[in-house]
């Protein structure tokens, strides 16, 4: 007997590059996060790795480019049902036991982008309305993490102690996760939120482009130089240019980009998220040279390592990373326009061209 589910999964829109990652393979990646999903809907690091709210969001976002909608549904499920009273969830998860109960502003946010995000790939408004009050919630209490000048300060320990240090990546993906609060707000009708979570991520967004000073110096890591241009902040041609200045700090000719600028150590996520970057500055053809070059990251089963150490062909870690497989997933929708959320980056960093065009 056929099994409709299956037909109609097959029936999704499932990302191929061509001459670089097939429809099937695509498939299996998104097949491969899934395995390692746990049954209540939790997807660790790496089969029996620690969860944490940022990167299992970002695995079920790789789901559902994938076509597995049921299984990015629990994992939204469990983020809903894990949520505490004030908005928040731990840091960290260990075979479903909190191991850090502590609450990062970034992670708290970030399920606002992959709600819409999956929304967009499906259409289905019944689950954007089951979602939002999860996400009003969580956008909620990262307000209440602003500093004097509209900064949003990083974490707060599991004791009530606030870290009053604001990161330049985590700031950028916040911003974004504010914007596709509003998308959903005003998809939804929910007009009162609107307002408040634009103002904050215009707030941001201009401390970032002309207070970088602000932000706690980190700028030996990849994810500072780009993270202005992925989260829809630094757009236009000062987004080209911040690309091309750190180019040759970080991208390794063939094999993608460095995590750190003084490691010999690329890493498969962060040449996704350049991948996206450079998507978002119409860099079409560097965005595919680069998602060319990590293929050497790719397992036969569908899975992808974290990174490799170039300096001895040595992969390290030695795991095979959801997030990273989601990344992967990410990237290659970006660069084929196949799912209607192909643009969840995109059209943030659009909408930030015409705010800053018009003023």
């Amino acid at each position: 007997m056929v099994d409709s589910r299956n037909v109609e999964r097959a029936a999704r829109a499932v990302p191929e590059v061509p001459g670089v990652l097939s429809r099937e393979q695509a498939a299996a990646t998104g097949a491969w996060i899934a395995s390692v999903q746990r049954e209540n809907g939790q997807i660790p690091w790496f089969t029996g790795g620690h969860t944490d709210p940022w990167d299992h969001v970002e695995s079920a976002m790789g789901l559902s480019v994938a076509g597995f909608w049921e299984e990015a549904e629990r994992s939204y499920h469990f983020l809903r049902d894990t949520q505490r009273p004030d908005g928040s969830w731990p840091m960290r998860w260990q075979d479903d036991v909190v191991e850090d109960a502590g609450i990062d502003a970034n992670y708290t946010a970030y399920v606002a982008v992959g709600v819409w995000h999956h929304f967009r790939v499906t259409a289905d408004e019944n689950f954007l309305r089951d979602m939002w009050d999860c996400v009003r919630r969580a956008l909620a209490l990262v307000l209440e993490f602003r500093g004097p000048e509209g900064q949003i300060w990083y974490s707060r320990s599991a004791e009530g102690e606030l870290r009053d240090e604001a990161l330049l990546t985590g700031s950028a993906s916040m911003h974004h996760a504010l914007r596709c609060g509003v998308l959903i707000a005003t998809e939804l009708g929910e007009t009162e939120p609107v307002a408040e979570w634009d103002a904050a991520a215009d707030r941001i967004g201009g401390l970032i482009r002309t207070r970088p000073e602000i932000f706690s110096p980190k700028d030996r890591y990849s994810m500072d130089w780009y993270y202005p241009v992925l989260g829809g902040v630094v757009v236009g041609e000062e987004a080209a240019s911040r690309i091309e200045t750190r180019w040759d700090d970080f991208v390794v000719e063939g094999l993608g980009i460095r995590c750190v600028d003084d490691h010999p150590w690329v890493t498969g996520a962060e040449t996704c998220e350049l991948v996206l970057s450079l998507e978002a500055v119409d860099r079409h053809a560097a965005a595919l040279e680069q998602f060319r070059n990590m293929q050497h990251l790719r397992d036969p089963d569908g899975s992808y390592w974290t990174g490799l150490v170039f300096s001895d062909g040595k992969r390290w870690p030695v795991e095979l990373s959801t997030w990273t497989a989601a990344a992967v997933l990410l990237a290659a929708d970006a660069l084929s326009r196949t799912t209607p959320g192909n643009d969840v980056f995109r059209y943030v960093s659009n909408s930030t061209a015409a705010r800053l065009a018009g003023r």
